[in-house]
């Protein structure tokens, strides 16, 4: 038996509150169990230097954990004047996952932030952020085509993140925190709407496991990012 109770195959309960930033252009507060991440997402209109005369747009991302977000303060990067590589790690990652599923020519010289805060931490921030970033930056495309400057959508498809892992010896789906800080293996697995791999990162924690067990954590992951694609179709009337 899980901590949680959960079976094997089973996500913690999964929530997405829409428009709770009155200013930014998209915005989603997604709730993962405990894990909370709120998503907003910015548009500027401008292009990164590197891409001006492109025909091009860009999306980034940015993540930060809340001093509070655990159970103990953590001192906020700005105070510490850097970022840390997990940071860093994270929100390049984040950004990775949501332009593969972005038409870069499809929304003109523009770029559009994608801030991605942890209000609460319970294992899974970066798989929340990536499926709630996701969420509020349709928000933002769907802003933009109300006001008439898009004609059409430039998203191709969907994307969502779930964590995977062996605890006990036994294949589990969305790990949290009690789970994800014993696992003997854990993973991200970062999938489109079609079932299309887009980033895989996985560990052994406690010794190498053979890649059969990566073969089932993968069809765990591909089972709960589509039920996660299903919510985002659900909560944006799609």
């Amino acid at each position: 038996m899980r901590p949680s109770g959960r079976q094997p195959d089973a996500l913690r309960p999964v929530t997405f509150e829409l428009e709770v930033n009155r200013y930014a252009e998209g915005s989603c507060l997604v709730r993962f169990g405990h894990t909370a991440v709120l998503c907003t997402a910015s548009v500027e209109e401008q292009t990164p230097s590197w891409l001006r005369g492109s025909g091009k747009g860009w999306v980034t991302a940015e993540y930060g954990m809340l001093p509070r977000a655990t159970h103990t303060r953590g001192e906020r990067e700005a105070a510490k004047g850097k970022q840390s590589g997990r940071t860093q790690e994270i929100q390049r990652l984040i950004g990775r996952a949501l332009r593969a599923v972005t038409d870069l020519t499809g929304f003109g010289e523009r770029q559009i932030k994608i801030d991605c805060d942890v209000i609460q931490a319970d294992g899974g921030t970066r798989t929340a952020a990536i499926t709630g970033g996701w969420v509020a930056l349709h928000l933002a495309f769907r802003h933009m085509q109300d006001l008439g400057a898009l004609k059409r959508m430039p998203l191709t498809d969907h994307v969502a993140a779930i964590s995977a892992g062996l605890c006990g010896g036994l294949p589990c789906l969305d790990l949290d925190y009690d789970e994800d800080s014993t696992a003997e293996a854990d993973a991200n697995f970062v999938l489109t709407g079609a079932g299309d791999l887009v980033e895989v990162q996985a560990t052994a924690e406690r010794g190498a496991f053979p890649r059969a067990t990566l073969d089932r954590l993968l069809d765990l992951a591909a089972a709960g990012t589509g039920q996660l694609v299903a919510l985002q179709k659900q909560v944006l009337g799609l």
